[in-house]
């Protein structure tokens, strides 16, 4: 038998030995809290979600490969340095030592006759009875007397005493002495109870529980990919990046351990959200930008000062969206616009008459009637009404939707913004690199694509994205409405202004801040634009 062959039987037997010696759940949950290992910490070492260790725990499943091998040893080493309590004989529990028999008291002996005075006799020889007095061979009152005159019982014929010990010897009666009551101790006032939190209070704490033990599975993977890659920074981000997107849907699957909502990964879905081919483009118009301020041009002389503006993880923030989590439904007209409901509709725009702003439905040429997503209808809806007034209603033709919540993807966004912040504030770019992967290859492959077999939403991919345009849009009439001139708007994060930045946003790289964006492009940085003649 060769070496190899060798090797390979022992790992079985390995294997076997593991499995016999399989401790129950309930051991399980014990070696791990005895530890002071979190779930998330043991589902990082042996590569399993941190939802699989609790089942494991709580009996629901057993330990499957590929990490029941991992997870037996862990228990093994575990139960070596924490060994389980000796438990107590059956019967024995709650059982004192006997105690020794406590020996009856001997009866008091009493003197013997001759030791006595004689009875005394009168002449009729009966005896002599006076005062009852107690005997004093007995000491119980009798009223038959001795030769000299004390009582005795007759020819001190005493009952023996009881085995019992004696009566106490009656003792002077102590005066009676009149008792002051004491005054009354102050009635304490009943502590206040703790106050018990709401149900929005307690989601936060599990969330912020939740969202600690799963940002160890980001950790956990930067540190592995650096140990393979002994320290090379560029390998260990590259293969960080490769399994971006298993690590994020199994990030997402934890985030979704203790939600609220029930989603469909594979719904039915209507022809309009199907990619009619590879070649053809998508039926769902997302809205994507691609404003450029008709009154000013880079091939103009000139001298008007512009800043190109980056906003930073655009599609991580646009995870905040209403997102559909049920089946979509057909609705005619205007039925399946809801404040509740998100899906996509068909709809005519109202014309946009405001050139110096950029066109919310983004750069499109065809007029008519076209499907839109539910993130750039409620931005038209908002643009509509009194708030606004910059556009008419569009009109609704047909929808499907279904029942929506905007809170579906936050957890995931919260987890990843924040791991994300800590990689910028250690300058960790592998961190900050691994989260952008997985964002990204998250929302890019949740449609029809071949990377991401776990999850097909297309519906969820275009809202998404329309959610991050109608962000940026966001920013370019906040800094109209602040006096700045808005040059350009282009994709999900650019924009150029002119004008006093910095009194509108907030520099840096955090989610609400923007920066300076560089490129090889001409229009990058700070440049100069020249005003056309009109």
């Amino acid at each position: 038998m060769s070496e190899g062959q060798l090797d390979s039987v022992e790992a079985l037997l390995e294997e076997a030995r593991l499995m016999a010696w399989m401790p129950s759940p309930v051991e399980r949950l014990r070696l791990r809290e005895a530890a002071g290992l979190s779930r998330a910490q043991v589902a990082a070492a042996v590569g399993v979600g941190r939802q699989t260790v609790a089942n494991w725990e709580s009996g629901e499943t057993d330990p499957q490969p590929p990490g029941r091998g991992k997870y037996l040893k862990l228990l093994k080493g575990l139960a070596e340095i924490h060994p389980a309590p000796t438990p107590e004989a059956p019967g024995n529990a709650g059982i004192t030592a006997p105690q020794a028999p406590v020996a009856p008291t001997a009866p008091q002996s009493l003197p013997a006759a001759a030791e006595l005075p004689p009875t005394a006799f009168r002449p009729d020889g009966l005896v002599v009875q006076g005062n009852p007095e107690p005997c004093i061979r007995c000491g119980v009152v009798t009223p038959f007397k001795a030769a000299d005159g004390r009582s005795l019982h007759p020819g001190a014929m005493c009952q023996p005493p009881a085995a019992t010990p004696p009566a106490d010897t009656p003792r002077a009666a102590t005066p009676a002495v009149t008792r002051v009551p004491a005054p009354a101790a102050p009635v304490q006032p009943s502590p206040t109870p703790a106050r018990v939190p709401s149900r929005p209070q307690r989601r936060a704490q599990s969330s912020a529980r939740a969202q600690a033990e799963t940002s160890t599975l980001i950790t956990g993977a930067v540190h592995e990919e650096l140990e393979r890659a002994e320290g090379d920074a560029d390998v260990a981000l590259q293969a960080l990046v490769k399994r971006a997107i298993p690590d994020v849907m199994r990030l997402f699957e934890e985030t979704r351990a203790t939600a609220r909502y029930q989603y469909t990964a594979y719904p039915s879905l209507p022809d309009i959200l199907h990619k009619p081919s590879k070649r053809e483009p998508d039926q769902i118009w997302e809205a994507r930008p691609n404003f450029h301020h008709p009154h000013y041009s880079l091939k103009a002389p000139g001298s008007v000062q512009v800043t190109a503006l980056d906003a930073n993880a655009a599609y991580l923030s646009a995870l905040k969206c209403w997102l559909p989590i049920g089946k979509l439904e057909h609705h005619a007209g205007g039925d399946g616009v809801d404040a509740k409901r998100s899906g996509v509709h068909l709809i005519t725009p109202a014309p946009w008459n405001h050139p110096h702003l950029p066109d919310p439905l983004g750069d499109r040429e065809e007029p008519g009637a076209l499907w839109i997503t539910d993130a750039t209808l409620r931005l038209l809806l908002r643009l509509s009404g009194p708030k606004y007034g910059l556009i008419e209603a569009p009109t609704v033709h047909e929808s499907w939707t279904s029942g929506a919540t905007e809170n579906f993807l936050d957890a995931l966004r919260k987890v990843l913004a924040a791991a994300r912040e800590t990689a910028l504030a250690q300058d960790d770019t592998i961190t900050e690199g691994y989260v952008k992967a997985m964002y990204s290859k998250f929302i890019s492959t949740m449609g029809e694509s071949i990377h991401n077999r776990e999850i097909q939403r297309p519906d969820w991919m275009h809202i998404i994205h329309s959610q991050a345009y109608a962000n940026l849009w966001g920013k370019a009439y906040k800094a109209h409405q602040a006096g700045l001139e808005v040059i350009a708007m282009m994709g999900t994060d650019e924009l150029h202004v002119s004008g006093d930045w910095r009194q509108v946003f907030t520099e840096g790289r955090g989610l609400t801040q923007m920066k300076i964006k560089h490129s090889d492009a001409k229009a990058s940085g700070e440049y100069t634009v020249g005003q056309v003649a009109r």
